[in-house]
């Protein structure tokens, strides 16, 4: 795919058998990688699914059925033309480096999907708690909070104030629930519980839930309305996140000098390690607007990119319709994106799991394949086939910048 040039810095890799354009010198420009994550977009089961109740699920393939589906722009990047995608119609010549990445990791969540992108493959699955968490953790929790819990199950977000919320305004008990990810959420109204405390809290959760209660996010989820009325949340949640338990791409990134700009909630994910510069989102229209703001800016490394309305709006509510025009939304930037890039610019999009909007045994994710698509002057288009691990999308930024990866996964290669 990409690699670095005759000359470039003291121990990076050959470019033999990588795809450079010819006469780009690695110091010629500044070099930039603009990482976009289309959160939960999957493109078809891997064979382990069924092992986590997936068996069938394709998030895209589900979204191309749905007929609400325009992504000519991808489409000529390659996404259809992607190995064992199922679904669209590929163009005969891609603009694009495509490839399908296995998940090595085990899991399908947010958080180790992302931590593998960065080239830390968690052999382990983050725990999560179909039933509650156990009485212990409770117990610590309200002795160091001062107040009680409320619910303790998995729950909608949404409809887990509603139930819940008068009882927790009465009483001042906060509202602790979780999914089928691994967090522990805490529901608070904000005129019972001011943020900064729900804050507070939320760090006094995240130092009892270590070691083999290590969920992967403790998330504050504020809300407001009145007594007996409606509750809605507010956009202040937070979450505060595991930290990841190895060395990752944005470590060695920072480490080596580059900017490591996070867009969305991979400030979160990755608490905080390794970047240089973030700026949190309100959703996609906000995530794809900062990324144009970052491309008029001067700066050599990273800009690494979550776009999360497909998860948490479409695919966990199971709305195909509104999953397939929140991709239909972003093709439309595309061509603005692209337009942007400089010569030694590289575009990455992919995902983090899938979440098929169309499976109904769950609302869960799905374990599914996701899509790597790449452009830029120094990219060769081809079909890259299926690789072992999301890692290699890290192995590959190092590579470009020339920094000897200390990491999982392999260049993209021909």
């Amino acid at each position: 795919m990409i690699g670095a040039e005759k000359g470039a810095p003291s121990g990076s890799p050959s470019n033999k058998g990588y795809m450079l354009e010819k006469g780009k010198g690695i110091m010629e420009n500044k070099r930039r990688v603009f990482l976009i994550v289309l959160d939960s977009v999957g493109i078809g089961e891997m064979p382990d699914s069924a092992d986590y109740g997936d068996a069938g699920s394709n998030t895209l393939a589900a979204c191309a059925r749905s007929g609400k589906l325009n992504i000519p722009n991808l489409r000529q990047l390659g996404i259809f033309n992607i190995e064992g995608v199922g679904c669209g119609t590929p163009v005969e010549a891609p603009a694009g480096a495509v490839a399908r990445l296995a998940e090595a990791s085990k899991g399908k969540d947010t958080t180790i999907g992302h931590w593998e992108i960065a080239g830390l493959v968690s052999p382990q699955p983050l725990p999560t708690y179909p039933q509650g968490f156990p009485p212990q953790v409770l117990a610590e929790f309200e002795s160091r909070t001062g107040r009680g819990v409320l619910c303790n199950l998995p729950y909608s977000g949404t409809r887990v104030i509603q139930e819940y919320g008068d009882a927790h305004m009465r009483t001042g008990d906060l509202i602790v629930y979780t999914s089928a990810d691994s967090v522990f959420q805490i529901a608070a109204h904000e005129e019972i519980v001011p943020v900064e405390k729900l804050y507070e809290y939320c760090r006094a959760a995240r130092e009892i839930l270590r070691g083999e209660h290590g969920v992967g996010r403790v998330i504050a989820r504020p809300f407001v309305g009145p007594a007996g009325g409606q509750f809605v949340r507010t956009p202040r949640r937070h979450d505060f996140s595991l930290e990841p338990p190895g060395v990752t791409m944005l470590d060695q990134l920072s480490k080596a000098g580059k900017s490591v700009i996070a867009v969305g909630k991979i400030q979160d994910i990755f608490a905080g390690r390794g970047i240089t510069e973030h700026v949190y989102t309100g959703g996609n229209e906000e995530g794809i607007r900062r990324t144009l703001e970052y491309m008029e800016q001067d700066f050599e490394g990273l800009c690494f990119v979550n776009l999360v309305d497909y998860d948490m709006l479409y695919g966990h509510r199971r709305d195909v319709d509104g999953y397939a025009g929140a991709l239909t939304a972003f093709d439309q930037y595309l061509p603005e994106i692209m337009g942007k890039m400089g010569p030694e610019d590289l575009l990455m999009i992919t995902a983090d799991h899938g979440c098929d909007p169309a499976y109904t045994r769950s609302t869960d994710h799905t374990r599914e394949y996701v899509p790597l698509l790449m452009y830029g002057k120094n990219v060769r288009p081809g079909n890259l086939g299926t690789r072992e691990t999301f890692a290699d999308i890290g192995a590959t930024v190092l590579h470009y910048f020339g920094i000897r990866q200390e990491i999982a996964g392999e260049p993209l290669t021909l």
